[in-house]
C-alpha cells in the first residue's frame, strides 16, 4: 500500500487503536480542539476521498504555534503553523513531535490495556470493539483546571464555548499567515496572571460563565499570590511529582474546585492514571453493570469514595483511562459512533424518528420481558445511520486490520 502524505505535514505510523482522533478530541477531556473541513481533493495525492481522513482536520493552539492533525487508520499526520513561517525549521519540527507523544501519552500501549480490561471486564470486552483508541490526553495542568472550573453543572458543547470566549478574550491571538480569510483566529490559552486581575470576573460574567466566573479570578489569583506571576504554572505542574492524596489536597484548596474538580485534573493533567473521577453518570454506571449498591442515593464523600474504590478494583492501575472509554460509550453525542452503515432498505428518516438507548450493555438483573425489548432495540441500533467522518473512519479501521501500510510500526510499551 502506497502511502501519501498531505502537502507540509509529516507522518507518524500510528494505527487508530491507539489513538482516535474523532473520539478523544470530542469526548470531554480537552475543549480548545477545533475542526476544519478540509476539501477531499487536497487532502492527499491520488486517493479517493472515501480512503483517507483528510477531509477533516484538527487544530490546537499553542503559545507559539498551531498544532494540526489529520489521520488515517494507520497514520497520524502533523504539522505546525507559526506567525513567522521563517520560524520553522527541524527543531520546531522535532518540538512538535515531542509535544504530542507527550500530550497524547503515547508511551502507554492502549490495545494492551484494552486487551487486559477486556480479559477482567465483560461489559468493557463487548464495547472495546467499538471505541477504539480513546486514550487520556495528558494536557496543560493550569488549562485543564480552569477548564473544568467551567464543567460544573454544564455540557460539553457549552463548555467548548466558554473556554473558546475566555481565550478570544483574554489572550491576543497569533498573526498567522493563512491563505484564507474564512479560518478563524487562534488564540492561546491566557495565563494565570492575566485571569488574576480584578476585572476578570466582571468580563466572563458578561461572557456568560455565571458564578464560575468569581471562581476562575479567584483561583487564578489565591496562585499567583502564593506562588507569583511566573510560579504559579510551574506550581501546579510539579503535582504531577506529589502523592495523590497531596496533590488532590492542593487542588481543592482553590476556589470552586470539589473533588470530582480535583479529580478530573489528577487524571487529565497530573499523571494519576489510576483516579476516577465520580459524578451521578458514573455512578449509574458503577451501580448497573458492577454490582455497586447505592441506586437512587444523593452523592456524598461516602459514596463517591465507595464509587470510585469499586471501579478502581476493578481496572486496576490505570482506572481512570477505562472509565473514560465508558463515559464516552455513553454520551449522547456518541450513540451512532462506530455503527456499521446500515443497508440502502433501511429508512433514515425512521430511524432519526427512534430514541436512542443506552449502548451500554444491559444489567443482569433486568427481566426476561425487558431483556426481549432490549434485544429488539438494540438491533435498530446497530442500523443507525453514519453521517460524521469520524464513524466512517472508525468502521473503516475493522475492514483494515489485515492491512499494511509500507513504514514500520514501533508498539509503544505501557510505562
Amino acid at each position: 500500500m502506497t502511502l501519501h502524505i498531505p502537502a507540509g505535514f509529516r507522518a507518524l505510523p500510528l494505527p487508530i487503536a491507539q489513538l482516535s482522533l474523532a473520539a478523544v478530541l470530542k469526548c470531554g477531556q480537552s475543549f480548545r480542539w477545533t475542526t476544519i473541513a478540509i476539501p477531499s481533493s487536497t487532502a492527499t495525492t491520488s486517493t479517493p476521498a472515501s480512503e483517507s481522513d483528510g477531509d477533516v482536520e484538527y487544530r490546537f493552539v499553542l503559545k507559539d504555534r498551531v498544532i494540526c492533525l489529520r489521520q488515517s487508520p494507520e497514520i497520524l499526520f502533523y504539522r505546525s503553523l507559526f506567525p513567522n513561517r521563517h520560524e520553522v525549521n527541524q527543531l520546531k519540527e522535532t518540538e512538535t513531535l515531542v509535544w504530542l507523544r507527550d500530550y497524547f501519552q503515547l508511551d502507554v500501549d492502549l490495545v494492551k490495556l484494552y486487551d487486559n480490561w477486556s480479559e477482567i471486564d465483560p461489559v468493557f470486552s463487548r464495547l472495546r470493539d467499538r471505541f477504539v483508541g480513546i486514550r487520556m490526553l495528558r494536557q496543560d495542568p493550569w488549562e485543564n483546571l480552569v477548564s473544568f472550573i467551567c464543567s460544573q453543572n454544564n455540557h460539553i458543547s457549552r463548555i467548548t464555548s466558554m473556554v473558546q470566549n475566555l481565550c478570544t478574550h483574554f489572550s491576543p491571538a497569533l498573526m498567522l499567515d493563512l491563505p484564507s480569510p474564512s479560518i478563524p483566529t487562534y488564540h492561546p490559552f491566557p495565563s494565570p496572571s492575566i485571569l488574576a486581575a480584578p476585572g476578570t470576573s466582571a468580563t466572563l460574567r458578561s461572557l456568560g460563565f455565571g458564578y464560575r466566573a468569581e471562581y476562575i479570578q479567584r483561583t487564578a489569583q489565591m496562585l499567583v499570590d502564593a506562588h507569583g506571576a511566573d510560579g504559579a504554572e510551574a506550581f501546579l505542574d510539579g503535582l504531577r511529582q506529589r502523592s495523590t492524596t497531596d496533590a488532590r489536597q492542593e487542588l481543592l484548596r482553590l476556589m470552586g474546585v470539589g473533588r470530582k474538580v480535583a479529580d478530573c485534573v489528577l487524571l487529565m493533567s497530573l499523571d494519576k492514571h489510576e483516579v476516577v473521577p465520580v459524578d451521578t453518570h458514573v455512578h449509574k454506571i458503577a451501580v448497573k453493570h458492577y454490582g455497586l449498591r447505592g441506586a437512587g442515593d444523593k452523592m456524598n464523600a461516602k459514596l463517591y469514595d465507595d464509587v470510585q474504590v469499586k471501579l478502581t478494583g476493578v481496572w486496576g492501575g490505570h482506572a481512570g483511562w477505562a472509565h473514560s472509554v465508558l463515559f464516552t460509550a455513553d454520551l449522547k453525542s456518541f450513540s451512532s459512533y462506530g455503527l456499521p452503515t446500515p443497508s440502502p432498505s433501511v429508512s433514515p428518516e425512521k430511524l432519526k424518528t427512534k430514541k436512542m438507548r443506552s449502548i451500554l450493555p444491559k444489567s443482569p438483573s433486568s427481566s426476561p420481558t425487558k431483556r426481549k425489548r432490549t434485544s429488539t432495540t438494540e438491533i435498530k441500533v446497530e442500523t443507525a445511520v453514519v453521517t460524521s467522518e469520524e464513524n466512517s473512519l472508525a468502521d473503516r479501521v475493522k475492514r483494515r486490520r489485515t492491512r499494511s501500510v509500507a513504514i514500520s510500526y514501533v508498539e509503544p510499551v505501557v510505562a
